[in-house]
C-alpha cells in the first residue's frame, strides 16, 4: 500500500484553481482585498525660522500686479489651492519610480475633486463653515452631505448688511415710485369711477342677457348656461355684486317660468327610446340646475329669517336682495304651482306670513292669496292650510294678522258640511243595510263587481270623480279653518287676531255645521257683552250672527234683539273721518238685517233703524250716502210701513222722538220725520241730491222725481262701490266754470247834495285814517 504523501492547503487550494481554470469554471472573487492603507509620515512641526531679507522678494512683489494679488489673496482666503498645484517644483518628480508616480496621480485627482468641489460650495454658500456627513447609498450611486455651520458673528454682519441694502433698495424705490405717482398717478374723479362702474355693470348685463336669450332660443343645447347664470348669482365684486346678483336671479326666474312644463317631472328606469331618453335627460338637467337655482334663494332669503340673539349688522341691499329672492319664490310657486318642489316652496314661504317686515308679510300674502283662488284641484291649499295651522299652534296664535287673513281668499263659500254629514250618514246606513242581507254567490259578487266598475268609469268620463275628489278636499280644509277660528275664540279672545278671526267668521259662516250654530251665537254675545272690542270687531261679530241667521241657521229659535241693539247704538260712530272704511261692512249688515229679515223685524224697529241711518248719511261721504239712501230707497219700495217718516204732522203720536235712546223699540221714530232729506236735496253731489228728492218723493219709478234707469238699477253695494272717490275720479265729472262777463268799475260820480260832495272834498284822507279807524267828528271840526 502506497503511503500518501501529505500536501498543504494552499497547495491543495492552488491545484485546485489550475483545474478549474483548465476547465473554463472558475469563478471570479466575490470579496476584493483590503486595500493597504497609506500612512503618511507626519513630518515634525518646523518653526518658523526668520530669514534674513532678500532683495529679490521685493522685486517680486513690485512685478506683481494689483489686480493678481487681489486674485491670488482671495484664492487663500477660499482655501482654493488649484492654482498652486499647477505649479510643478524642479526635481520633485524625478526622483520617483513609475508606480508610485501612478498613486501620486490618483491621489491628487482625488485632491483635486474635493478641493473643486469645496470651491462650488464657497461660491454657493459663500465664506460659511462646512462639514461633510457621511454619504448615502441609493441604486444610482452615493450621495454627499454636508452641514452648513453659521457662525454667529457672521451672521450679524450679514444681518445688518442685508438691512442696509434693503433699506437702500426701498429707498430707491420709493424715490421712483414718487417720481411715477407725479408723473403718471393723477387724481380719479368721481364721474370716472361712476363710469368705469357702469361699463363693468354694462358688460355683466350684457353678458347675462346673451345667456338667458341663448337658453330661451335653444333649450336643450344651451343648458350649459344655467351654470354660469348661476355663477353670476354669488358675484363677489364689491362694487357691482349686489346688482349683478339681482339680474342674474331675475333673469333666471323668467327663464325657469317660460321653460319649465305643466307637468311633474319624475325619472322612470326603464329601455325607451332615442328621442325620449334625450328629452328625459333635458328635463334631468333642467330639474338639477331648478334645484340649484331654489337653494341659492333660500340662502339669500336666510338674511330675512333672523333668529334670536342674531346681532349681525347686515346691509341694507342685502335686505333688498333677499326680498327679490323671496319675490321670486312667490312667482315661481303662483306660475307653476304643482311641478317639482312647489310643496317645499310653500313651506319655507309659509314662515315669512309672520315676518317683522311688511313688505315680505304683503308678498307672500298676495302669493298664497293667488295661489288659493287659482288653485283648481285643491290639494295644494290644504297641504298650506294643515302647514299654516301647526304654525299657528306652535306660535301659541301670537302671530302676524297676515298668517290668518289668507284664510279669506279660500274658494270654501259652496262648502256644505251639513251635506257632507248627511251623506255620511246615509252611506252608514247603507253599509249596514248590506251587511244585513245574505251574502251573495260568487257569480253574482264577479258582477258586481264589474257594474261597480263600469259605473266607475262613466263618472270618469263626465268628470263627476274629480268633482267629487274636489269636494272632500274643500270640505276638509273648511274644517280646518274653523277649528283655527273656534280655538281663537275661546282661547285667546284678546289677540289682535281677534279682528280677522270674526271676519273669515263672518265670511263663512254659512258653512258651519248646524250644531255649532247656538254655541258660536252664545260666544260673540258674550265677547260683545264684556265691550274689549273695538267698533270693527264689533261690526264683524253683527255680521257673522246675521249670517248664520240668513241662510240654514234661520230654523234656529233664536231672537237677535240684542244684536240689532249693538247695532243701533254703533250706527253713529261711523263718519267719514278714520272709521269711513267699516261702511262697507255696515251696509252688507243693514241689507241682511233690515232687507233680507224684513218680514222678522217689528214696524217700530224698522222705522228707528231708517231714521237713524237718515241721519247717519249727513256725515258721510257722497258714496257711502249713496249706499245708506240706496237701503232706504230699497226699504221703502218692499213695503208701505215707511210712508209716515214723510208725514211731517206728526202731532198725532203718542210722544216725542228720542234721538239719544240706544233702544230702537222705543225711541219712538215714528213721531218724526226724515228732515235729512231736505239737507241732502242741497248736496255738493248731483246724484245725491237726485236720490233725495226721489225718496220725498216716495220713490216713484217713472214721472218727477225718477231716477234715471243707469241710477236705478244699482244695488246699495254697487252705488257704494261705483261713486267710490278713492281712485280721484269724481263721478259723475265736475263741470267746467262758466265764463261771467266783468262788470264795468264806476268812473264818475253823482251828487244828488252839492254840499255832501263838497264836504267829501273837503276832507283830508291821511288825518282821516290815521289811527286805523275812521273820526269822523275830528275830521268834520277842522
Amino acid at each position: 500500500m502506497v503511503k500518501k504523501l501529505k500536501i498543504s492547503a494552499v497547495k491543495r487550494s492552488n491545484q485546485k484553481r489550475t483545474k478549474l481554470s483548465q476547465q473554463g469554471k472558475l469563478k471570479t472573487r466575490r470579496h476584493k482585498l483590503a486595500k493597504k492603507q497609506i500612512h503618511k509620515k507626519v513630518l515634525p512641526h518646523t518653526e518658523s525660522v526668520e530669514e534674513e531679507e532678500s532683495d529679490h522678494g521685493e522685486d517680486l512683489m513690485d512685478m506683481i500686479e494689483e489686480e493678481d494679488l487681489d486674485f491670488l489673496k482671495k484664492a487663500i482666503s477660499n482655501k482654493s489651492y488649484n492654482l498652486l498645484k499647477q505649479i510643478h517644483l524642479n526635481g520633485a518628480a524625478d526622483d520617483k519610480t513609475n508606480h508610485k508616480n501612478k498613486g501620486k496621480k490618483e491621489e491628487d485627482t482625488l485632491e483635486e475633486r474635493y478641493e473643486t468641489n469645496i470651491s462650488k460650495i464657497i461660491e454657493t454658500e459663500g465664506t460659511k463653515k462646512v462639514r461633510m456627513l457621511l454619504p448615502i447609498k441609493t441604486q444610482n450611486g452615493s450621495i454627499e452631505r454636508r452641514l452648513i455651520q453659521e457662525n454667529d458673528i457672521d451672521n450679524e454682519n450679514a444681518i445688518h448688511e442685508t438691512h442696509d441694502a434693503e433699506n437702500s433698495k426701498m429707498e430707491l424705490e420709493s424715490n421712483f415710485l414718487d417720481k411715477d405717482e407725479n408723473e403718471d398717478m393723477k387724481p380719479v374723479s368721481i364721474i370716472e369711477l361712476v363710469a368705469c362702474r357702469e361699463e363693468v355693470l354694462r358688460s355683466k348685463r350684457l353678458k347675462i342677457g346673451l345667456l338667458s336669450s341663448s337658453l330661451l332660443e335653444m333649450p336643450e343645447a344651451k343648458c350649459d348656461n344655467f351654470k354660469t347664470l348661476l355663477e353670476l348669482m354669488e358675484e363677489t365684486n364689491p362694487e357691482v355684486y349686489i346688482t349683478v346678483r339681482k339680474l342674474a336671479t331675475v333673469s333666471l326666474l323668467e327663464v325657469f317660468k317660460d321653460l319649465l312644463p305643466s307637468y311633474q317631472i319624475l325619472q322612470i328606469q326603464q329601455e325607451v327610446k332615442k328621442e325620449t331618453l334625450a328629452l328625459q335627460n333635458y328635463e334631468a338637467t333642467l330639474l338639477r340646475y331648478y334645484r340649484q337655482y331654489l337653494q341659492k334663494l333660500e340662502k339669500m332669503t336666510n338674511i330675512l329669517r333672523r333668529k334670536k340673539g342674531d346681532a349681525r349688522q347686515i346691509r341694507k341691499q342685502e335686505i333688498e336682495l333677499g326680498k327679490v329672492a323671496v319675490k321670486c319664490m312667490c312667482d315661481l310657486l303662483t306660475t307653476h304651482s304643482y311641478f317639482n318642489y312647489s310643496i317645499n316652496i310653500a313651506n319655507f314661504l309659509i314662515p315669512l306670513l309672520d315676518n317683522k317686515d311688511k313688505f315680505v308679510r304683503q308678498e307672500v300674502l298676495k302669493c298664497i292669496s293667488q295661489l288659493f283662488k287659482e288653485d283648481q284641484r285643491a290639494e295644494l291649499s290644504l297641504k298650506i292650510v294643515r302647514k299654516l295651522n301647526q304654525y299657528i299652534k306652535l306660535k301659541a296664535h301670537s302671530v302676524h294678522s297676515e298668517v290668518l287673513s289668507v284664510f279669506l281668499f279660500l274658494r270654501i263659500k259652496d262648502v256644505n258640511l251639513d251635506k257632507e254629514k248627511e251623506e255620511e250618514t246615509k252611506q252608514k246606513k247603507l253599509m249596514s243595510h248590506k251587511q244585513r242581507i245574505l251574502a251573495l254567490s260568487k257569480r253574482e259578487r264577479k258582477k258586481n263587481k264589474k257594474l261597480e266598475q263600469v259605473e266607475r268609469e262613466l263618472l270618469e268620463t263626465k268628470a263627476e270623480e274629480n268633482k267629487q275628489s274636489k269636494q272632500k278636499l274643500l270640505t276638509e280644509i273648511t274644517s280646518v279653518v274653523f277649528t283655527i277660528y273656534f280655538r281663537i275664540l275661546k282661547q285667546v279672545p284678546n289677540s289682535k287676531i281677534l279682528s280677522i278671526c270674526l271676519e273669515g267668521l263672518a265670511k263663512f259662516a254659512h258653512c258651519i255645521n248646524l250644531d255649532f250654530y247656538q254655541d258660536l251665537v252664545i260666544a260673540i254675545d258674550k265677547l260683545m257683552e264684556e265691550g274689549n272690542i273695538n267698533l270693527k270687531d264689533q261690526l264683524h261679530c253683527i255680521q257673522c250672527v246675521f249670517t248664520i241667521l240668513s241662510g240654514q241657521g234661520s230654523a234656529l229659535n233664536l231672537d237677535p234683539y240684542r244684536f240689532y241693539a249693538h247695532l243701533y247704538k254703533n250706527l253713529l260712530n261711523i263718519h267719514c273721518g278714520r272709521t269711513h272704511p267699516e261702511m262697507e261692512i255696515l251696509i252688507k249688515i243693514l241689507i241682511q238685517a233690515l232687507i233680507h229679515r224684513r218680514k222678522r223685524v217689528t214696524q217700530s224697529r224698522l222705522v228707528a233703524f231708517i231714521k237713524r241711518i237718515a241721519t247717519l248719511t249727513l256725515q258721510l261721504q257722497h258714496n257711502s250716502a249713496l249706499g245708506i239712501l240706496g237701503i232706504i230707497k230699497q226699504s221703502m219700495q218692499l213695503g208701505k210701513t215707511l210712508d209716515i217718516l214723510l208725514d211731517t204732522d206728526y202731532s198725532t203720536g203718542d210722544g216725542f222722538y228720542q234721538a239719544e235712546l240706544e233702544e230702537p223699540e222705543y225711541c219712538n221714530a215714528h213721531c218724526s220725520a226724515l228732515w235729512e232729506l231736505t239737507a241732502l236735496q242741497r248736496h255738493y253731489h248731483s246724484v245725491v241730491q237726485k236720490m233725495a228728492k226721489n225718496i220725498v218723493r216716495n220713490v216713484p219709478s217713472v214721472g218727477e222725481g225718477s231716477l234715471s234707469p243707469e241710477i236705478a238699477k244699482l244695488s246699495p253695494e254697487e252705488l257704494y262701490t261705483e261713486f267710490d272717490p278713492t281712485g280721484v275720479v269724481f263721478k259723475p265729472a265736475v263741470p267746467v266754470p262758466k265764463k261771467t262777463s266783468v262788470k264795468r268799475t264806476i268812473t264818475t260820480h253823482h251828487f244828488i247834495n252839492t254840499k255832501f260832495k263838497e264836504y267829501i272834498n273837503t276832507i283830508n284822507n291821511t288825518e282821516l285814517f290815521a289811527y286805523g279807524y275812521i273820526d269822523f267828528y275830528k275830521a268834520y271840526n277842522n
